[in-house]
């Protein structure tokens, strides 16, 4: 079949479509999908340069998210049948341990993603665990469905699980134009939050103030923090979402009210951050991690899908055959919303 391919780690130079073997069903609970859409995520890159820590087998297909047809089922699945329609849930967890049992999945000893740690979804077919497939809600296109799950399931458990977020509160959102931060916008409304976002680009801050988005910031030229506080009153945000890392901690601490919470779900601007503890007591604010989402909160998103309440923001769709340029044009940070591949039917 074919599949998009990392022939090493390095960078998309090491991309490209080849041909491999089928995926076969391995486990009583396994599910083969024929993927119709696949989008991209920033995960994507940095598992094309490399992730530390993280082995790969070569050729190693990229991609996490994806929508498409069932298959084939193993015998010990009895949700779904072949012909449905099906989203995937790109976090893979045992199923068995303390966490899952729980309903933390993301806390699992042995959770990993697909397209990082096991094979992804670039592929025209990928077998996963029934437990990580939901039906596919009526009216929902195969390019929606494949931009729904990763970056909108990490937003929701920021705003949700970890945040608490409530109505009336407000929400920093740093970087708006990529699947997580628009994700969190729409999430933060759907919450009764007011929503301050931040960018670079002057007009990716219109689009967002077109989706509800109060205040938009340009952090390369204006005082973040300062803006914050003007809007606030002096208060500042109670809930900031920050995906950059050390560029933009110190500005996202100082735009924090009393009790204010920090959640973090990435570094792309590095990972080695410096807080004074004196602030962070005195003020008595909450500094959370928070990474992709459990199986009830990816049904949440789903049935959030399904009632129109939450539909990812399309940048631009690409042929197979144009997956490269998906990629190149990822990379480049132009994209507002998710970037989406469909697959050879």
């Amino acid at each position: 079949m074919r599949a998009l391919l990392l022939s090493g780690t390095g960078g998309l130079d090491r991309l490209a479509p080849g041909d491999i073997p089928r995926p076969v069903l391995s486990e009583p609970g396994d599910v083969r999908v024929r993927l119709r859409a696949t989008a991209l995520n920033r995960l994507d890159l940095w598992v094309a340069g490399g992730v530390p820590g993280v082995t790969y087998s070569f050729p190693h297909v990229i991609g996490s998210d994806g929508a498409g047809t069932v298959e084939e089922t193993g015998p010990g699945v009895a949700a779904f049948a072949v012909g449905d329609r099906v989203l995937i849930n790109p976090g893979v967890s045992c199923g068995r341990c303390e966490w899952c049992l729980g309903g933390e999945q993301p806390l699992c000893p042995s959770f990993g993603v697909l397209g990082e740690h096991r094979p992804g979804t670039m592929a025209e077919e990928i077998v996963v665990p029934d437990r990580n497939l939901a039906h596919l809600p009526a009216g929902l296109s195969w390019i929606q469905a494949a931009a729904l799950p990763l970056a909108t399931i990490t937003a929701w458990r920021m705003l949700t699980t970890r945040a608490g977020v409530g109505p009336g509160e407000t929400v920093l959102i740093w970087g708006i134009g990529g699947g997580v931060a628009l994700a969190a916008l729409k999430i933060a409304r759907l919450l009764g939050a007011r929503v301050i976002v931040t960018s670079g680009s002057d007009e990716k801050l219109a689009r967002a103030r077109a989706l509800g988005a109060e205040l938009g910031i340009n952090h390369a030229t204006e005082d973040v923090p300062g803006r914050v506080k003007q809007f606030t009153g002096r208060r500042g945000a109670e809930v900031v979402i920050d995906s950059v890392g050390e560029r933009t901690w110190e500005r996202s601490l100082r735009s924090l009210a009393r009790r204010g919470r920090l959640v973090v779900c990435g570094a792309s601007s590095g990972p080695m951050v410096t807080t004074d503890l004196r602030r962070m007591f005195w003020f008595q604010w909450s500094l959370l991690g928070s990474t992709m989402g459990s199986d009830a909160e990816f049904r949440a998103v789903v049935a959030e899908a399904a009632g129109g309440r939450l539909l990812p923001e399309i940048d631009s769709v690409h042929s197979f055959a144009d997956a490269i340029a998906a990629f190149r044009r990822l990379e480049s940070g132009a994209q507002f919303g998710k970037i989406v591949v469909e697959m050879p039917v």
